[in-house]
Formats: structure tokens, C-alpha cells, sequence
């Protein structure tokens, strides 16, 4: 009778195996960087050393850090397995960056580049780029989506986001700018992006934690958080992201400040759009590097 048990158990968990491997295979970001309470897992990772006092990037350390929050993530043995686990050599690949005034280092581009190339992507199936992506060769046949923006407060959706960072896939982005951006979730079922997001990376090495002014660009309110903020679930991602800017606004203006408008795209995202976890008891939080002002 116990054996008889055992084998029926085996089978319905291979069962659960096949479904599972079927709907990883339709949702990418839920390939890599889950636990085994199915906690998305995220990867917060910081380095004193990254910026000097003039804010200029360390390019080396910052190569260190992308590669310790991806081994990290996957659970590889190394740099190499764990990003060939994620891009594959038959990969094209779209890294949608972010080219605003408060943009994505190109240290951080030219890294992500490297390593795409690494893995084995030929150098015409690469490309980088932010608001051209509709008209960009090498995104209209992209297989594989690298998704990464730096974190900072914004006017419409509350903060910037990796799910904001999409709006470019559509030819009329002030369409999803209704309720506080509320439904940036349906970017990532557009044709152009739907089930092709590898890695999101929401840089935080000087994010923005408030704006005035009519440009929404503030930099007295940029501080160098010196991080990087690594994973599979975007919306997780953009959750551990908001609540370390909610953190430094509070320790900065020594009252509960919320943003204006809130970022409730990002709980929308999951409770509406269900596209990933924003419930903080649903993501496994990692934290690796330097603590000091961690905030979270």
C-alpha cells in the first residue's frame, strides 16, 4: 500500500513537472529565480566602492556586482553558466534600456552587451536601444528581452519602473497613461515583448526619490545608493525598487511623504494583470554586498 502511494505520488508530481515546464516555457521571467515555495526571487546587491565622489562609475566593480546578482539568481556555478542559462546562442536579443536625462549608464549597456556576446549571440543579433525600439531590426525579430532603467520617482506612474520601461513597444504611449498609468501591466502582452523578458535590472546605483519643477528632473534629490536591484519577475523587482525609495523619502523628509501620484501600477500588475508578485511575502529578497543605508 505504501509503495503503491509513493508511485502514485511520483506521477502526479511528474504531472505537475510537465504543466510546470509548459507554462515556463510561455513565461520566461518565471524560468530562472524562483524558490521552492515559488517566491519570485530577487537580488539586491551593492557596492560602496562603485561610484567615486564625483559619481563617476567603477566599471569593474559594477561588472563584479551584475555578475555575482546573476549567479546569485540562477544558483549557477558561475558568471558563465548563469548567463548562458539565461540568453542562448540562437537568442536575438533587444536590451531595452532607458535614455532620459537620468539614464542608464552606458558602463552597465557595454556590460550587458559583453555578456550576450558571451554566451554565444552573434554581434548582428544584438542591439540596444530606448525609443526607437519599434524601428530597430534587431528588436522586430527579438527573441530575448533584457529590460533595465534606473529607478526614480515620476509624474504620472508614481516611479519609473522595468514596467514602465516597455511603454516605447507601443506607437502611442500616452494611451496607457490614464489612472496613474494604472495598466502598464498590458505592455507586456504587446506581440513586440509578450513572454520574451529574460533578466530585469532596475538600476539604483543613483536613483531619484523625488521631483519638482516642470522637466520632473531634481538632482538635489539623487543619492548614490550604489546598487543594483536583479530579477526574472518585474513586478517583484519594481516592488522591492518602491519600497526602498518610500524608505529614503521618509528618512529624508522625517515624515511619511507617499508619492504623488502612488505607484499602484505595480500592485495592479499582480492583483489585476497578474504578471507577477508584488506581495513582499511572495518575493525572496536577497542581499548581498554592502548594508550600510540599505534601507530595506
Amino acid at each position: 500500500m505504501s509503495s503503491k502511494l509513493t508511485r502514485r505520488q511520483m506521477l502526479q508530481d511528474t504531472a505537475k513537472l510537465a504543466l510546470g515546464s509548459t507554462i515556463l516555457m510561455n513565461s520566461p521571467f518565471q524560468a530562472f529565480g524562483s524558490s521552492s515555495d515559488n517566491k519570485s526571487r530577487v537580488i539586491l546587491i551593492r557596492d560602496s566602492a562603485l561610484t567615486d565622489a564625483n559619481g563617476a562609475i567603477n566599471r569593474q566593480v559594477l561588472a563584479k556586482m551584475l555578475d555575482e546578482a546573476v549567479v546569485r539568481l540562477t544558483r549557477a556555478e558561475s558568471a558563465n553558466e548563469a548567463w548562458k542559462q539565461i540568453i542562448k546562442p540562437a537568442d536575438v536579443v533587444g536590451i531595452k534600456s532607458n535614455y532620459w536625462r537620468l539614464r542608464t549608464p552606458v558602463e552597465l549597456e557595454g556590460l550587458l552587451r559583453e555578456r550576450v556576446l558571451r554566451a554565444g549571440v552573434k554581434e548582428t543579433d544584438v542591439s540596444i536601444n530606448d525609443r526607437s525600439v519599434l524601428n530597430d531590426p534587431v528588436f522586430k525579430r527579438s527573441t530575448a528581452l533584457i529590460n533595465v532603467r534606473p529607478s526614480r520617482t515620476h509624474a504620472w506612474s508614481g516611479v519609473g519602473s522595468m514596467l514602465k520601461n516597455y511603454i516605447m513597444f507601443t506607437p502611442q504611449p500616452s494611451s496607457y497613461h490614464g489612472d496613474s498609468c494604472a495598466d502598464l501591466a498590458k505592455l507586456w502582452e504587446l506581440p513586440e515583448v509578450k513572454g520574451k523578458t529574460r533578466l530585469n535590472i532596475l538600476v539604483m546605483i543613483t536613483p531619484m526619490f523625488h521631483m519638482v519643477g516642470s522637466n520632473n528632473y531634481s538632482p538635489e534629490f539623487i543619492w548614490p545608493y550604489n546598487g543594483l536591484v536583479v530579477g526574472i519577475d518585474p513586478v517583484a523587482v519594481d516592488s522591492v525598487g518602491v519600497k526602498i525609495i518610500e524608505a529614503k523619502r521618509r528618512n529624508h523628509f522625517n515624515e511619511d511623504r507617499p508619492l504623488n501620484p502612488p505607484a499602484k501600477h505595480i500592485f495592479l500588475a499582480d492583483t489585476r494583470h497578474h504578471l507577477g508578485n508584488a506581495d513582499f511575502a511572495k518575493i525572496d529578497l536577497v542581499k548581498a554586498g554592502w548594508t550600510e543605508g540599505i534601507l530595506i
